[in-house]
């Protein structure tokens, strides 16, 4: 059997929460982990020894889930551009990671919930009230903030393209929940998490034939870049578990990220991701003792703010469409 649309499993909103908490945990130790390694391993490395375990334990879960017929789908260029907006979210993300504060590039990039509402006008052609704009609005204040554009460059802890490369990670993610709302996904949990696990190892195989060797790396200053393009180092030690740690955590997101938002509504689901930003703060405070300044700490209340305001907006405009439904059936 091929994809089917499973509508009889978007009501278990307690399941969903469950399954969205799972994953905001092992994601704030998984970035943990990358943050923590990026001193000496390229990230091509990091994301290929990853996806190689991620996609091992995915594909017993595609066995336990129906076969390896779930496999197959009808929509394989969907899967395809899904999978290279996410790779691109990833690598941007994990990039500023390097240099970056890990509450503040968590902060920055949890700007995706405001620019999907801007994304669904042109692309799903989606009425967006003034509050919710405004919202968005305040959102982007609160990024503006944390980027603080006023401060010269030897004040900052992160050059600004490198603290532009969180926001460019939330566009490339909400471009992808826009396009999977707007053209539908119909897999299993499993199957989803194998096709992006599937294209995460087919790039970080690119970059090892294009860079593995570590050559550009050499040229360039600038961490990120170092961390991006430096060769590929054989793990040592303990190393060895934190990268099979990497590799079982990336399995658990896959899966549980992709089966919270089919067991219950996204408006329902979607506020619970917050959770990640107060594990980044205590990941960065405990391991690099990295606290969040008053400046910061006002640039996440925005975006935070911002984007609850628009999640459970959109939960009140559902809840009257429904309401509206049943009426209409009655007479």
């Amino acid at each position: 059997m091929n994809e089917q649309v499973h509508t009889d499993v978007a009501n278990h909103p307690a399941i969903g929460i469950g399954f969205i908490l799972l994953a905001m945990v092992s994601i704030s130790v998984n970035d943990m982990l990358i943050k923590h390694l990026s001193g000496g391993y390229p990230l091509h490395q990091m994301v290929f020894i990853r996806s190689l375990i991620g996609i091992s334990f995915s594909l017993f879960l595609v066995k336990f889930e129906g076969g390896w017929s779930i496999l197959r789908t009808r929509t394989p260029m969907l899967h395809a551009l899904r999978g290279i907006l996410i790779v691109i979210s990833n690598l941007m993300f994990f990039t500023a990671l390097a240099v970056v504060p890990l509450a503040e590039v968590t902060a920055l990039f949890f700007v995706a919930p405001l620019m999907i509402t801007l994304l669904a006008i042109p692309v799903l052609g989606e009425k967006v009230t003034w509050l919710r704009l405004g919202a968005v609005v305040i959102g982007f204040i609160g990024v503006v903030i944390m980027i603080h554009p006023w401060e010269s460059g030897d004040e900052r802890k992160a050059s600004m393209p490198i603290l532009f490369l969180p926001v460019i990670a939330a566009f490339t993610y909400a471009l992808n929940q826009v396009l999977t709302r707007k053209l539908g996904v119909a897999s299993k949990a499993s199957a989803m998490a194998v096709y992006i696990q599937g294209m995460f190892i087919v790039v970080s195989l690119g970059f090892f034939i294009f860079a593995g060797d570590g050559r550009f790396a050499e040229v360039s200053e600038n961490e990120s870049v170092r961390f991006l393009l430096r060769a590929w180092v054989w793990p040592q030690g303990a190393d060895q578990y934190l990268f099979l740690g990497l590799g079982f955590n990336s399995a658990i997101i896959g899966y549980s990220l992709s089966q919270a938002y089919r067991m219950a509504d996204a408006a329902t689901v979607a506020p619970f991701e917050y959770a990640g930003l107060p594990l980044a703060v205590m990941w960065g405070w405990v391991i690099w003792g990295e606290f969040p300044g008053p400046m910061v700490w006002s640039g996440i209340a925005l975006i935070v703010g911002a984007g609850l305001f628009v999640f459970l907006r959109e939960r009140q405009k559902k809840r009257r469409l429904v309401s509206a439904k049943r009426i209409h059936r009655r007479y």
